[in-house]
């Protein structure tokens, strides 16, 4: 067994784990931060059929394909090769990104709904009664309440996420997959 081989992939793999972290907290930071306008969307009649559409695409579609379609696919159109967008949309790093942010606020947007579905009624309304204003009912009652319901689900999105960012390295970024794979 040749140690000083191991030992060189071992340090490989261990250059390209900050690209994968980053990428795992930047994707769950912005995917939680669009599930939140989500669900805010959801209170109206024509912002729950736009949110309830647009996880119905992301969920329902591969992660490498909306990968490959941001990647590849949007540099088809010349608006967006002459638009503002292009200098990031041109770079795989973002592309990448992108594409896990919007993958995954598609997921954490229901994993939240489920939460915030969970909390009863009657505990709200008990504490509307009470004399809780609405701000102080979602502060005190609504959101402890849904965010114990959701973590467990989103605890496990986190770890989904992280492995997602393996398929990054089919878009030339060099990841722990991709050191692996150059290896």
């Amino acid at each position: 067994m040749d140690t000083t081989y191991l030992l060189s992939v071992f340090r490989a793999l261990l250059a390209g784990l900050p690209l994968t972290l980053n990428l795992a907290f930047f994707a769950l930071l912005g995917g939680f931060v669009i599930a939140l306008l989500l669900n805010l969307a959801r209170t109206t009649r024509i912002g729950n059929g736009v949110a309830g559409f647009y996880v119905f695409i992301f969920r329902g579609t591969p992660l490498l394909v909306q990968l490959f379609m941001i990647y590849f696919g949007l540099a088809q159109f010349e608006v967006i090769r002459s638009s503002f967008l292009w200098p990031l949309l041109r770079e795989p790093y973002w592309c990448g990104l992108i594409a896990l942010m919007l993958n995954d606020a598609a997921y954490t947007a229901e994993i939240l709904r489920g939460g915030l579905r969970a909390v009863p009624t009657g505990a709200q309304e008990a504490a509307r009664v009470s004399g809780m204003s609405n701000i102080q009912v979602l502060r005190r009652v609504t959101l402890p309440i849904a965010i114990r319901q959701a973590l467990p689900a989103y605890s496990n999105e986190i770890i989904s996420m992280l492995k997602s960012t393996a398929l990054v390295s089919m878009i030339s970024l060099m990841d722990v997959t991709g050191i692996a794979r150059e290896a």
